[in-house]
């Protein structure tokens, strides 16, 4: 009897370990968190499948770029005639860092989210045509920025954002994506796109994040989706067939200074909030490359799709009123649509002036203190939203 007991446990432990290790098995490959039980996650290489085209690069530049200034042989120009500007949210989080993809960008523009960490927002177009690029971590919306795209009337990449219009809990003011439904902006939201377009990519770093620094989107695969939605270089859905740019207001670009005339301005650092540190910015200027070094939170900044640091041709802190938070969520607003100072830093010189945008649809100008408009290098263009009153130093 004693036998038959311990044979009949036995037997019910071994079947306990084989469904147990069949449902480990199961789970393991199926189940996803339960926050996000539509998001499908992967664990490729870092790079995901970008992969840049085989194009000679060395070919003559004869084609300038609308947006960053710089010349590119004729047949970069021909993949980007065929599109609109990319206008992704690209976060800037402590834990989500390095960030992938903003070497890649023409323009960024950086603000505030919350609670004093920043987010990018880049403008791709011209430097991105030649390659996919793995843009990540992508995370939500925000009422200031969806009041950029619209400059570009660009194709606009997020993970929702704030604010539906039927949302009671976000005030009227930060409900972005309210504001991209009424205006009719060009979404590629990642909640309607495809796996091969966004997914949770979660061993892009080398070290452990949360989710939501996950979501890695790829530049290829955003625009096939544009194609698919009529939205080219021009609106296809629409009788006019209006190219983007016809309303585009171009920036004014210049070649870079001669050494003699380079200036001494080496050093610039501010804080968007003084109790985030790790958010505090600093740029170095680089005489033999012309061009200013980032670091954030006194640590240098590189893009991980190519190790390679980011360096910016021109810097442009723009003053803008901040007020929040305003609801429940903590959302913050800032007044990219009006007026204030600026200071531009190219050349290793500082040239102060004014901003100004008179509505969501029109170019942000740029003007000197002495009533002329901006001209900036050739190159990548990057835009720090400082909170009026802010201070920034920087040595003369």
């Amino acid at each position: 009897m004693q036998k038959k007991v311990l044979i009949y446990a036995l037997g019910g432990v071994g079947l306990f370990i084989l469904a147990f290790g069949i449902a480990y098995l199961v789970g393991g490959k199926f189940l996803k968190p339960s926050s996000k039980v539509t998001t499908q996650t992967t664990t490729e290489s870092k790079l995901g499948n970008a992969k840049k085209p085989k194009f000679d690069l060395s070919l003559p530049r004869t084609e300038v770029c609308p947006l960053n200034g710089l010349k590119y042989p004729k047949v970069v120009s021909d993949i980007w005639n065929t599109r609109r500007p990319l206008a992704v949210m690209i976060e800037n989080s402590a834990d989500a860092r390095p960030l992938s993809g903003l070497s890649s960008a023409d323009i960024i523009y950086e603000a505030v989210a919350e609670g004093g960490i920043t987010r990018n927002m880049g403008i791709f177009y011209c430097e991105a045509a030649p390659e996919n690029v793995l843009l990540a971590p992508v995370r939500s919306a925000r009422i200031y920025f969806t009041k950029l795209v619209t400059e570009y009337d660009a194709l606009y990449n997020h993970v929702g954002g704030a604010g539906n219009c039927d949302d009671p809990t976000v005030d009227n003011r930060a409900k972005a994506l309210c504001f991209i439904q009424t205006n009719k902006i060009k979404d590629l939201d990642q909640f309607g796109l495809d796996f091969k377009s966004c997914h949770r990519l979660t061993n892009r770093t080398d070290k452990e994040v949360a989710y939501e620094h996950t979501m890695a989107c790829y530049s290829d695969e955003l625009y096939k989706v544009a194609v698919k939605r009529g939205w080219t270089n021009v609106d296809e859905n629409v009788k006019a067939k209006t190219p983007w740019d016809k309303n585009f207001v171009l920036w004014k670009f210049k070649e870079d200074a001669t050494a003699s005339d380079l200036g001494k301005t080496t050093d610039i650092s501010f804080e968007f909030w003084k109790s985030k540190p790790d958010y505090s910015v600093s740029w170095k200027y680089d005489p033999a490359t012309n061009s200013y070094l980032r670091s954030n939170g006194g640590q240098p900044v590189v893009d991980l799709n190519n190790n390679q640091p980011i360096a910016a041709k021109n810097v442009v802190v723009q003053f803008v009123k901040e007020t929040g938070p305003i609801d429940e969520h903590m959302h913050m607003l800032y007044d990219v649509v009006g007026t204030g100072k600026m200071v531009l830093f190219l050349d290793g010189q500082a040239v102060t002036g004014t901003w100004s945008k008179t509505t969501p649809f029109t170019r942000t100008k740029f003007v000197t203190d002495a009533g002329k408009e901006v001209q900036f290098n050739r190159g990548q263009v990057w835009i720090e939203f400082v909170p009026a009153g802010n201070e920034i130093v920087y040595n003369k």
